[in-house]
């Protein structure tokens, strides 16, 4: 299932600071950033369960906010893309 994943973290502190590099580096390990604080992830739902479980456990849920979309596996028909930088398939072939 494809899991678009948001989030705005607060980064008024040091600590602010580190958790917005914590949270995007989780997002990394599990999908693709498609905006600043935008991510596309494919993952199956143990995956997503990881992830959302260390996703929340880095925030601070009195200053941060995390959103999942769930677009569900037939997420091709559900993605429009206009504009700068070319549009990422998560099922095509990573280049390294």
């Amino acid at each position: 299932m494809l899991v678009l994943i948001t989030y705005d973290v607060s980064v008024t502190t040091d600590a602010g600071k580190r958790r917005l590099r914590r949270v995007a580096k989780q997002c990394v390990n599990y999908g693709q950033r498609v905006q600043n604080s935008v991510f596309e992830c494919l993952v199956d739902p143990t995956q997503f369960a990881e992830l959302k479980h260390r996703l929340e456990a880095i925030i601070d849920v009195e200053t941060d906010s995390l959103r999942y979309y769930f677009l569900g596996n037939n997420w091709k028909n559900r993605i429009e893309h206009i504009g700068a930088k070319t549009a990422y398939d998560p099922e095509g072939v990573l280049m390294i």
